[in-house]
């Protein structure tokens, strides 16, 4: 059939200039009996489906195709075949037609079968406060030229549509806990009701319906906060579908093309600032008077008030090795070396680790999220040093200690005497009890005098540790005397004759 501009052509052709069917024939290209059937109709373009596909030698074997594409529908993506291996396996049950009737057939039959697998959906509305809505993204950026992968977390108010963002190097439990004390103190509150999927880090257990058993430490933030967790049903994103379209828009806004930065602090208030700026800018769907951030600031008075940071850790019990090192997460730690021998309990948070043992920290670390790192205090051996204070000059964790300018000072001229370690030693033995300040205030004085033994710096700190004479008291006039007594040991000697 002709096209709509040969059509149209036909049409002013002969409407408006007056053209006969014959000229119009002649001029156009076009047969009188098209042209008739143009002219007749009325209509402006003709369009031809088939109604009867003939299937001279596919029409015997469409069952067994169907059994197939149905078969092929039901695998896992990853181990579903293309359409020529089904063509081949049908060839190989004795089918003799070619590869483009199957081929039609397959298009109409996923086309078919899309139409009856269409479901409809119904609008949702959330009051102001109810609900909002986490979800977890992986995000390709690039840290100081290095191409890294990173967990985002999505987090997404239902009523003003305000989305929070964070990147994070995990998806741990701790990122979680993180992720939801940023949003609620960015947010300044929460919603009555959160509305989850049923990822590991929350959800132990999953029953029929709505039921689950949730892990304990995220049940413990929930309450925390006043929260509600709800979670959908396996493979229904659409359950939570505001924030499955925030990880598709946050991609395509903020993280393409691939983001530069050199630290992911750098990239998280970066991400804050993007977040803000959207929601100024962008009107809400719903009310096109308001723009999201207006709505959100709506919204605020309707949330639960912020309490304050949970105590998002996770908790896992390690040994200490003889060398007070803690391992966690591909990585070592060190703790205090009267810690050694037992048992510790590492706290992890999104951007620390702590260790505790007997309800005490035995050592604290800014996480790392490396791979065979180890993270040393030098203060955590300097107890060991006491006995053996050669590990001073070639120990690793005192590789590149940075004390105070004073003190290093002193350990610098202290390194040409035969004894300086042990004197080193002695000296930094005192911080424990003296306080670093005191210490270094203590070596600035031994230097302005000349000297940096350490037994003229440890008597230094002895005469600040104690305490000033007391002062004499002054004796009132009254009770001063009038007559000075005079001392008379004869009178002594008078007493021991009397018998």
């Amino acid at each position: 059939m002709k096209g709509v501009d040969t059509i149209a052509r036909v049409r002013r052709a002969f409407h408006q200039q007056g053209w006969s069917v014959k000229r119009i024939s002649r001029e156009l290209h076009v047969s009188r009996n098209t042209v008739r059937k143009i002219l007749r109709t009325g209509e402006t373009e003709f369009t031809y489906e088939r109604e009867v596909q003939p299937m001279p030698k596919l029409g015997d074997w469409t069952g067994e195709l169907d059994r197939l594409l149905a078969s092929n529908e039901g695998k896992a993506s990853k181990e579903r075949l293309t359409l020529i291996r089904i063509f081949e396996e049908l060839r190989a049950l004795g089918y003799e037609g070619g590869y483009d009737s199957v081929r039609r057939y397959a298009r109409s039959w996923s086309k078919a079968r899309g139409a009856a697998m269409a479901d409809a959906y119904v609008p949702l509305f959330y009051e102001p406060g109810e609900a909002y809505q986490f979800d977890w993204s992986h995000e390709i950026i690039v840290v100081n030229g290095v191409t890294t992968p990173v967990k985002v977390a999505h987090v997404r108010l239902c009523h003003s549509r305000m989305m929070f963002v964070r990147a994070y190097m995990r998806e741990s439990q701790e990122m979680v806990f993180d992720a939801h004390d940023r949003a609620f103190a960015f947010f300044r509150g929460a919603c009555t009701r959160g509305i989850y999927d049923n990822m590991k880090t929350a959800v132990d257990a999953i029953f029929s319906g709505k039921t689950r058993q949730y892990n304990r430490r995220f049940l413990q933030m929930c309450s925390h906060y006043l929260v509600e967790p709800v979670a959908c049903t396996p493979a229904s994103g659409w359950e939570k579908g505001q924030v499955e379209n925030q990880v598709g828009l946050v991609r395509e806004r903020f993280f393409t093309p691939r983001v530069r930065v050199k630290s992911l602090g750098e990239l998280n208030a970066w991400l804050i600032d993007r977040c803000v700026a959207y929601a100024k800018a962008h009107k809400h769907p719903e009310h096109a008077d308001l723009t999201i951030w207006d709505a959100f600031e709506q919204e605020r008075p309707s949330l639960v008030p912020y309490v304050g940071p949970f105590d998002g850790f996770h908790s896992v019990p390690a040994s200490v090795s003889k060398t007070c090192l803690v391992r966690y997460d591909n990585n070592r730690y060190s703790v205090i070396s009267t810690a050694v021998g037992r048992p510790v309990e590492v706290h992890a948070y999104a951007e620390r680790i702590v260790m505790r043992q007997d309800g005490k920290v035995v050592g604290e670390h800014p996480r790392s999220f490396g791979r065979g790192e180890t993270l040393f205090d030098p203060w955590h051996y300097v107890p060991v040093l006491t006995r053996k204070p050669g590990a001073l000059r070639n120990g690793a964790p005192f590789r590149e200690w940075r004390l105070p300018a004073a003190m290093t000072s002193v350990r610098r001229k202290l390194k040409t005497a035969p004894d300086g370690d042990r004197q080193m030693v002695a000296i930094l033995g005192c911080v424990s009890v003296d306080g670093l300040a005191a210490v270094e205030a203590a070596c600035e004085e031994a230097l302005e005098q000349g000297v940096f033994s350490a037994p003229v710096i440890l008597n230094i700190l002895a005469r600040r540790r104690d305490p000033a004479p007391v002062p004499l008291l002054q004796t009132p006039a009254t009770l001063q005397l009038a007559h000075a007594p005079v001392a008379d040991c004869a009178r002594y000697d008078r007493l021991r004759r009397i018998d």
